[in-house]
């Protein structure tokens, strides 16, 4: 076997064999993200390692073309390149996708920190668990997620991005999804100076998504709920905001890599979160500029369980 390599080794000249296995390289670096669109997110002390274990897997990939027949290499860094030109015109998955997974990836392990809020939910959970006066019984009465509208609203709209991650990320990339077109859709209005008015998320959607900190908290929350999330409203001082259930500390680190991979620009540096009794709780007002942004403050007085 030793005398076979030596001479099939022999065949190529140094310029081609550094040519060949630069192009296995950049094929192992293009086919590793790919791969991970398929894996499940694995966490392992709190290190996500999803990315690396696809590029093991496509490191023995690679090694298999060569094995077989080293040029071969050569078509299947050519198909994957064209697969990447087809999808940047078919908006799948493309090279910016590529370069987006190893930056989050990187900063979901050493970049991002988890700041968790204390406050009020924090210290005395028992104090904002009961209903408080007019401002939570009317928000209550005005969220309805079994609506036909909100619900074919949110559906849609859960498709619009991210599809791509379906696999790795499943729901969540539908929840934050529609938690994108809502944010990037949605325009203050003011309510009036005598009356605080709570619109349902059917008249907040026929509106074309204008309203208040209330009614973007009820369209939110109504939405997400409409699609499977698990959903609550937070009152603080001066304003209303959603959050979206994440799970325990495990589904939390994989929402929020899942969050660094979603929303690149700006970049991620910190997620805010609300933690009780191993429950993990994000942050999804208007203001912040992804799921998991600061909150406004920290005057909590009310808590409106969904």
């Amino acid at each position: 076997m030793r005398s076979i390599m030596a001479i099939d080794e022999s065949k190529y000249t140094r310029v081609q064999l550094l040519l060949l296995n630069l192009l296995s390289l950049l094929t192992l670096l293009l086919l590793a993200p790919y791969i991970n669109r398929f894996v499940p997110p694995l966490v392992a002390n709190g290190w996500h390692i999803d990315l690396l274990v696809s590029v093991l897997a496509s490191f023995v990939v690679v090694y298999l073309f060569r094995w077989i027949f080293r040029p071969l290499i050569i078509p299947v860094f050519l198909v994957i390149c064209g697969i990447m030109v087809f999808n940047k015109y078919t908006n799948r998955y493309t090279l910016n996708n590529v370069l987006n997974d190893y930056k989050g990836m990187v900063q979901g392990n050493l970049g991002a920190k988890d700041s968790k809020q204390l406050d009020i939910l924090s210290l005395y959970p028992r104090r904002v668990e009961s209903y408080r006066d007019k401002t939570i019984r009317g928000m209550r009465e005005k969220i309805n997620f079994q609506d036909s509208v909100v619900r074919n609203f949110s559906v849609k709209h859960s498709l619009d991005y991210y599809d791509q991650y379906f696999y790795k990320y499943g729901k969540i990339t539908r929840f934050l999804s529609l938690f994108r077109y809502i944010n990037s859709h949605f325009k203050y209005v003011l309510d009036s100076r005598r009356d605080e008015y709570f619109a349902t998320a059917q008249e907040t959607i026929e509106n074309g998504l204008g309203g208040d900190c209330d009614d973007h908290s009820i369209l939110m929350t109504s939405c997400l709920q409409s699609i499977g999330a698990r959903c609550r409203i937070v009152l603080v001082k001066g304003h209303a905001y959603p959050e979206l259930y994440c799970g325990n500390r495990d589904d939390f680190e994989i929402m929020k890599q899942a969050i660094i991979m979603l929303f690149p620009k700006p970049m991620v540096t910190e997620i805010y979160y609300h933690e009780l009794k191993g429950e993990y709780w994000i942050n999804l007002d208007y203001s912040a500029r992804h799921p998991g942004g600061p909150y406004l403050n920290d005057k909590v007085y009310g808590l409106i369980e969904l």
